[in-house]
């Protein structure tokens, strides 16, 4: 049988890196990934039932998280800066102030910044996100995939594979649909690939997305 493992995890330590920076006890550690888990949700929510949205989807390619004794440093790595207002610190404050309230932490200070993606669709989650927003509203899957395949090749990637897993368009039998561009070479550690996958409810029922980027070799 293959064996299948996540392109992100495989990588680490070569081409990758955690989006999380602290270090912890053994006993402690899973309360801080279940913090670092709730930081993320806490973030995603709060942008999601913001008014400002007007595409309709979340813009957030990853959220990066470092810990301190004093302090949690959160940056939010995000393709379209009008989602969050870039410049209003209102906004932001607001968000901190949220943040801050889901979990209770009297020793440290939380700190959120915001930094801008030049090429948002070179980015699997907001490319994920936009094949979404184009199921939801009925488009033609295949005429999905392709769209957001063109929008990658502008931004110089080397290769993409899309796919798109369930019952796809209302079919009674859920099925597998993958589409191909360029070189996606999985098992070449040394090449830098972006990866998610990220699920979507229709009326249908959920169907499952997943983005391979192939960036550059090193």
């Amino acid at each position: 049988m293959g064996q299948k493992i996540n392109p992100l995890g495989f990588r680490l330590g070569t081409t990758q890196s955690h989006h999380s920076f602290w270090f912890a006890k053994p006993k402690n550690f899973s309360m801080g990934l279940q913090e670092d888990e709730k930081i993320r949700n806490c973030i995603k929510d709060y942008v999601k039932k913001s008014k400002r949205i007007s595409s309709g989807f979340e813009g957030i390619a990853y959220i990066g998280i470092q810990k301190r004794i004093d302090l949690i440093q959160v940056i939010i790595y995000i393709g379209f800066p009008n989602l969050l207002i870039e410049g209003q610190t209102r906004g932001i404050k607001e968000l901190q102030i949220k943040v801050q309230r889901e979990f209770y932490s009297v020793n440290r200070r939380l700190n959120i910044a915001i930094t801008r993606i030049e090429k948002p669709y070179g980015q699997p989650n907001i490319l994920a996100e936009y094949i979404a927003l184009q199921l939801k509203n009925r488009v033609s899957f295949r005429k999905a995939m392709k769209k957001a395949i063109e929008l990658t090749e502008q931004t110089g990637t080397k290769g993409i594979q899309v796919q798109i897993a369930g019952r796809i368009d209302g079919k009674e039998i859920a099925r597998v649909e993958w589409i191909r561009e360029g070189r996606v070479p999985l098992q070449t550690i040394c090449a830098k690939i972006d990866h998610c996958s990220h699920t979507i409810r229709t009326i249908y029922g959920v169907l499952g997305i997943k983005i391979w980027i192939f960036v550059n070799q090193e």
